[in-house]
């Protein structure tokens, strides 16, 4: 018997949570629910989730430090769904490592079929990290791999989230090539952000801090279209 994918549901609205758990039983997921923090950060740990879906009003420890805790020691996909609704919340959901955000309140098919999305996406990226020489990209004072996801620039390892870094890595492994918001949006995020394309915006614009332009290669915005990894020819 196949194993059932298993998914850490966080939220502190014990209605809500059942209701998710409910619907993702219903698609054969095995579901496990917390109500805080501290309790999410544990069970992260021993029901070894395939994907979390994550409140950010939580008791004690918040979601987004729920977030940044896992993302320092785990790849797991991550859902925020949350009320909170401004960009500054999604941004800095995104930013933090969360595989996608969405609000309250939702549409139960709209969330399973975002769950069966992220993990598409997961699983389809997961096996490519067995062959690290298709997966490294390296320009003048720059390597990013995504075996390890691991950026090196002028020789110094650089942090970022998986989502900045996979972008990177797929911006450089098609040098010159110009990509739309929306085939960025696609690609990265494995579906339609509808409407919403200040994300991949938003990404660009942390990477540029973190990785400034080179005088043979830079992340060049194409305007009114999208962006691209330019490189110089010798």
């Amino acid at each position: 018997m196949v194993n059932k994918q298993k998914i850490l549901i966080v939220d502190d609205d014990e209605n809500i949570a059942e209701l998710i758990s409910l619907y993702m039983t219903k698609e054969c997921f095995e579901t496990q629910i917390v109500y805080d923090g501290e309790s999410a950060l544990r069970t992260a740990d021993s029901f070894a989730p395939d994907l979390i879906i994550l409140d950010l009003m939580l008791p004690g420890i918040d979601g987004y430090q729920v977030c940044r805790e896992i993302r320092q020691k785990s790849q797991t996909p991550i859902i925020i769904l949350s009320a909170k609704g401004e960009v500054f919340d999604k941004v800095l959901g995104l930013e933090l490592g969360a595989d996608d955000y969405m609000e309250k309140p939702f549409d139960t098919k709209e969330l399973v079929a975002r769950v069966k999305a992220v993990l598409r996406r997961y699983k389809t990226a997961a096996p490519v990290k067995e062959n690290p020489t298709s997966k490294q990209v390296s320009y003048p004072n720059l390597t990013v791999n995504l075996t390890n996801y691991s950026v090196i620039y002028n020789g110094h390892t650089v942090d970022m989230p998986p989502k900045e870094l996979e972008l990177l890595y797929f911006l450089a492994a098609s040098p010159n090539h110009v990509f739309t918001r929306e085939q960025l949006l696609d690609q990265i995020w494995g579906y339609e952000y509808i409407g919403d394309t200040r994300t991949v915006d938003v990404h660009i614009k942390r990477l540029r801090e973190k990785i400034k332009d080179h005088e043979s290669w830079k992340i060049a915005t194409i305007w009114g279209i999208g962006y691209k990894f330019e490189v110089k020819n010798p």
